[in-house]
C-alpha cells in the first residue's frame, strides 16, 4: 500500500474539490439553459440547505453554534448578504455566457480582487512575484472579454460584467470574513448564504408566477449540481486546508477552469475561441504567481 505524504494527500483533496466545482459550471448551464434563474434557484439552494444541514450534522460542527458572539453574527448576516448578492451575478453569468469554460476563466480574477483587497484595507504586505502575477491576471481577463468589434460600448462580451461584479463583492466578503469572525465555522456562512439565496428564489418564483414544476433533465443536473457544490467541493476543500497551505491550495483549484473546458466540450459540444483559451491560460498563471508569491512571503515572515 502506497503511503501518501501530507502534502501529496492535500494536494490530492485540492484537485478533487477543483474537479468537483468544475462540474458545478457545466450542471448549472445545462439547468439554467432549460428553467429560469429564479426556478433554478429554488431548487438548487433548497438540495443545498439539505446538504449542509447533513454536513453539520454529520461531522460535528452544530456543536460550535453556541460559541458564535452577537458580533460574529451581526458579522455573519452582512457576509451573508454579500455572498448572496455575489452568488446571483454568478449565476447570472452562466446563463447570459454560451459556455460556462469562458466564465470559469475570467472567475479567476477573484485572488486578483481579494489580494488588492486586502493590501488596501488589511494593510497586507505584497511582492513582486504577486504584483506580476496580478498583472498577468488582469491582461488575460481583458483578452478573454473583448469581443473583438463594436464601439466602445460593447466592447465586452455580455455577462462578463456579472462575473466581475460577483468577484468584486466575494473579495469584500472575504475581507470582512478576514477581520470579523474569527470563530465561525466555515459552514454556518455557507449554510446562512444558501438560506438567503433559496428564500430570495422562492419569493421570486411568487412575484413572477412561475411556476414550480421543472423538466426531469434539469432537475438531474441541478440534483448533481447541488451536491458536488455547496456540499463535496466545500467538504473537500476544507479537508485540504489540513494537509496544504490556502495558497497552494488556491494554486491547484485555478486547473479547475481547464476541467470546465474539457467538460463544457463533451456536455455541450463547444469550444471558447482561441483568444479566449489563451486569455484563459494567462488567468491560470496569474493565479500560480499570485499564489506563489504569498507562499514567499509566509515563508520570509
Amino acid at each position: 500500500m502506497i503511503k501518501l505524504t501530507k502534502n501529496t494527500k492535500g494536494i490530492l483533496l485540492a484537485l478533487s474539490a477543483a474537479l468537483a466545482v468544475s462540474n458545478v459550471y457545466i450542471f448549472s448551464k445545462a439547468a439554467l439553459n432549460e428553467v429560469h434563474l429564479a426556478q433554478f434557484g429554488f431548487y438548487w439552494f433548497g438540495l443545498g440547505i439539505l446538504w449542509n444541514l447533513a454536513y453539520i450534522f454529520a461531522f460535528g460542527k452544530y456543536r460550535k453554534f453556541s460559541a458564535i458572539t452577537a458580533k460574529s453574527f451581526k458579522a455573519l448576516f452582512v457576509i451573508a448578504v454579500l455572498e448572496m448578492v455575489g452568488t446571483l451575478f454568478f449565476f447570472m453569468s452562466i446563463k447570459t455566457l454560451s459556455n460556462p469554460a469562458v466564465v470559469s476563466f475570467i472567475a479567476n480574477i477573484n485572488p486578483l480582487f481579494v489580494t488588492a483587497m486586502g493590501i488596501i484595507l488589511l494593510k497586507e504586505r505584497f511582492n513582486f512575484i504577486e504584483f506580476f502575477g496580478m498583472g498577468i491576471l488582469l491582461i488575460g481577463t481583458i483578452i478573454i472579454s473583448l469581443k473583438g468589434s463594436g464601439n466602445i460600448d460593447t466592447i465586452f462580451i455580455p455577462g462578463v460584467q456579472y462575473i466581475l461584479l460577483s468577484g468584486f463583492i466575494f473579495s469584500i466578503a472575504t475581507i470582512l470574513a478576514k477581520r470579523q469572525i474569527l470563530y465561525v465555522d466555515a459552514s454556518f456562512l455557507a449554510l446562512s448564504r444558501i438560506l438567503l439565496l433559496f428564500i430570495f428564489s422562492f419569493v421570486t418564483l411568487q412575484v413572477l408566477e412561475l411556476s414550480i414544476f421543472i423538466p426531469l433533465p434539469a432537475f438531474k443536473n441541478i440534483a448533481i449540481g447541488s451536491i458536488l457544490g455547496p456540499f463535496l467541493t466545500a467538504t473537500l476543500g476544507y479537508l485540504a486546508l489540513n494537509y496544504i497551505e490556502v495558497s497552494k491550495a488556491s494554486m491547484v483549484r485555478s486547473i479547475r477552469s481547464l476541467f470546465v473546458l474539457i467538460g463544457a466540450y463533451i456536455y455541450f459540444g463547444s469550444l471558447p475561441g482561441l483568444w479566449q483559451i489563451i486569455g484563459g491560460l494567462f488567468t491560470i498563471i496569474g493565479v500560480i504567481l499570485i499564489s506563489l508569491g504569498k507562499l514567499k512571503l509566509k515563508k520570509s515572515s
